[in-house]
């Protein structure tokens, strides 16, 4: 056995490129031809082979290194009968970023007669030769039967053998699709791009790790994940872990934002009678001692269940597989509260046949349990609609994320008071912002417009319930 020093060959424009992949590491047996390295330039990029085989004894580079003609890539251990010249004469798959082109096409290591060679007696060099068919036909295969690891990240070894120009290589990269999970629609079992394409959209159907109603976190739906900084390089750091509820919010969230095409319409309501006579109801339960305290939120919780009923579209939820939707009977409201451990959204249920008395005392008891952190895991479902209230802290107004599986969320925003146009002059009113957030799957935004319009007409008009 002898050592031999792989360098990079004569690859024309491809001087002083930067290495974006390494293929191999130390101790693998690889085969002449077997791809090493990827390099790309401003334009292209492509895969370096190597003109022997053997096992590599040492690495000479590492991924972000820029490289050139001569440059010493590996050392490897190969038998002392192997062509150590055929570097001059084998051919190597340098494909540049071209989503046509059908097959490899051979290119001289030295750079020269690439068509001469590639061409004889009017056929190509892979109908000619049998090697370099049966080195094609086999990659799809063994694909195919390379695995992920057991942490669930990409398998190096597949990935490497996967049966793709580096065009697709690289846009595989980009969307971090496993290319040894996709099967090949080319000439001879290639990858193409449109393969890659087609399955992020089946990982986006069903979830970051190909399992429907799955959270998809960063780095599955095909989205790069983002990448990991040394913050204390910049100053004094502290790192706080994230409690249960904190994550499970923020995958949730996730999920539905990925998943549901989200708009949000926005709209005021004049709310200067409906808060009278909210005062004048305090004030009489303050002197009889009888009733809850109540709060604009139950007056909003009644208008949007008259919502619900004048457009039933939005008491709906859209079948995991989109072909059906599922018309709702009940009318149950979430309620986001805001709690010291992050936020929860328990659900108040058959609002359209409770008082406002009814409701205003069952809002404390459930943000109560909320805060105190008993709430179960059925308290906080089958809602039809939620509701997240910014009110009493400020902000003119918000895009709040739907809560799936519902439809729509609505935002509400602290009121102020403002100048309106009477017909005759300005009077002050007050106006409390509504920020109606909804799956355009489903709602169209004329309708979502009609609705806040409907919510806003309610509320400046609190008889209108009775009607």
């Amino acid at each position: 056995m002898t050592i031999q020093e792989i360098r990079v060959p004569d690859i024309g424009d491809f001087a002083d490129v930067e290495i974006i992949e390494v293929l191999v590491s130390v101790g693998d047996s690889i085969s002449a031809e077997d791809s090493l390295i990827t390099v790309e330039s401003d334009k292209a990029s492509m895969e370096i082979p190597s003109p022997a085989s053997g096992i590599i004894k040492e690495m000479k580079v590492a991924v972000g290194d820029r490289i050139s003609e001569g440059s010493v890539v590996l050392l490897l251990e190969v038998a002392e009968d192997a062509d150590t010249n055929k570097q001059d004469s084998d051919a190597t798959d340098e494909v540049v970023e071209n989503e046509e082109t059908p097959s490899p096409q051979p290119l001289s290591l030295k750079g020269r007669g690439a068509k001469d060679a590639s061409e004889s007696n009017g056929k190509t060099q892979a109908d000619t030769t049998p090697a370099t068919n049966q080195k094609f036909e086999s990659a799809p295969a063994a694909a195919k039967s390379a695995a992920k690891s057991n942490d669930g990240k990409i398998s190096h070894e597949a990935f490497k053998k996967a049966y793709a120009t580096p065009s697709v290589r690289k846009f595989a990269r980009e969307l971090g699709a496993d290319l040894s999970k996709i099967s090949g629609s080319g000439r001879k079992g290639r990858i193409t791009q449109e393969d890659v394409k087609t399955y992020i959209k089946e990982m986006m159907s069903f979830g970051g790790n190909g399992q429907r109603g799955a959270p998809g976190v960063s780095g599955g739906m095909g989205i790069p994940p983002m990448p990991e900084i040394d913050f204390s390089q910049w100053g004094e750091v502290e790192t706080i872990k994230l409690n249960r509820i904190n994550k499970l919010t923020g995958e949730f969230l996730h999920r539905n934002w990925l998943h549901i095409p989200h708009v949000t319409q926005f709209d005021q309501a004049d709310i200067t009678e409906l808060e009278a006579f909210r005062k004048q109801l305090n004030e009489e339960h303050k002197k009889t001692g009888e009733g809850s305290k109540i709060t604009p939120l139950v007056f909003i919780m009644k208008a949007l269940v008259a919502g619900l009923k004048k457009f039933p579209r939005f008491n709906s939820s859209l079948e995991p597989g989109g072909e059906n939707l599922i018309q709702k009977h009940y009318y149950h409201i979430g309620i986001a509260v805001d709690t010291p451990d992050g936020l929860v959204v328990p659900v108040l249920r058959d609002v359209d046949k409770k008082s406002l008395n009814e409701l205003s005392e069952e809002l404390g008891v459930v943000s109560k349990k909320a805060r105190d952190k008993q709430l179960k895991p059925s308290d906080m479902q089958g809602g039809c609609m939620s509701i997240s209230s910014l009110g009493g802290i400020g902000g003119t107004k918000f895009t709040p994320i739907v809560n799936a599986p519902e439809v729509a969320i609505l935002g509400v925003s602290r009121s102020d008071m403002q100048p309106v146009w009477n017909g005759k002059e300005f009077e002050p009113r007050l106006m409390l912002p509504l920020s109606l957030s909804y799956d355009h799957r489903v709602i169209d935004g004329a309708d979502a417009a009609r609705f806040t319009t409907y919510l806003s007409t309610v509320l400046s008009d609190i008889r209108r319930l009775l009607v």
